[in-house]
Parts: C-alpha cells; structure tokens; sequence
C-alpha cells in the first residue's frame, strides 16, 4: 500500500478529496469524473489518474452504475494522519489542550460526520492562526 502521506502530498489530490468531503457532507451518493473534472478545471486523464491513486490508498470507494463510476470519500485512512498529527497537536497546545467529552449516545453518523468536519476545520484553522502569530512574535 502507497504511504498515506504521499498520497495527499499532492495539491490535485487533496482538492478532489476535499470536493468528494464537501459533497458527502450534502448528502451526495457519489460524484462523477465529470463532475469533478468540471469543479476542477482539471482534464479527465488527469483526474482519472489521481482517482487511481485515491482508490489504491483506499481514500475512495468507486460504484459503477453501466459506463459511469461515482466515486466517494472514505475517511478510516486518514486517521492514520489524525494519529500521527495528534501529539503534535497536544505538544503546541500543552495544558491549553481543549478537553473533549464524548457523549453517552452515539451520535448518528450525520451528525458524526458533520461534527467531524466542523472540528477538523477548526483545528486546521487555529493551527494556521496559531503558527502566524508565533513567525509574528
């Protein structure tokens, strides 16, 4: 199996998972290379290239429906980077590590998935903030 982290090395990569995400957080059952190739501006060899990729890391799953193949995010790779990235995270933030409390029920995947979006981009966020003000210091 390819190394995660070169996987998502690549710009043209990282833009087709974040659109399969924004998708898949709209509830849809899968986009189309040419959906993607139109979002994209990206030609279809291109894009087909990168969906090899992609599936061969197992970051997206393919349905074929006759000529067509709609393809849709699987995140359980990635946690592989979340795992990796984590104590980097608690080292930045130290004893300001935000706790975080599970909830006794389960969350319905939706809302799972919707949190997990919300919390990712506010990680993300407070990193690039955090990062800033410390080249500015």
């Amino acid at each position: 199996m390819t190394d995660i982290f070169d996987v998502i090395a690549d710009g043209t990569r990282r833009d087709i998972l974040q659109l399969l995400l924004g998708r898949s957080a709209e509830g849809d059952a899968g986009t189309s290379v040419t959906e993607i190739v139109s979002e994209l501006g990206v030609s279809q060899p291109t894009v087909s290239k990168h969906l090899k990729v992609l599936r061969e890391a197992e970051l997206v799953t393919v349905r074929e429906d006759g000529q067509r193949r709609f393809y849709s995010l699987s995140v359980a790779p990635l946690e592989a980077v979340d795992d990796w990235l984590v104590p980097f995270l608690v080292d930045a933030y130290g004893d300001q590590a935000p706790d975080v409390d599970y909830p006794a029920v389960p969350l319905p995947d939706g809302a799972a998935h919707a949190a997990e979006v919300v919390g990712r981009a506010a990680a993300s966020a407070k990193h690039v903030v955090t990062t800033a003000l410390r080249r500015l210091s």
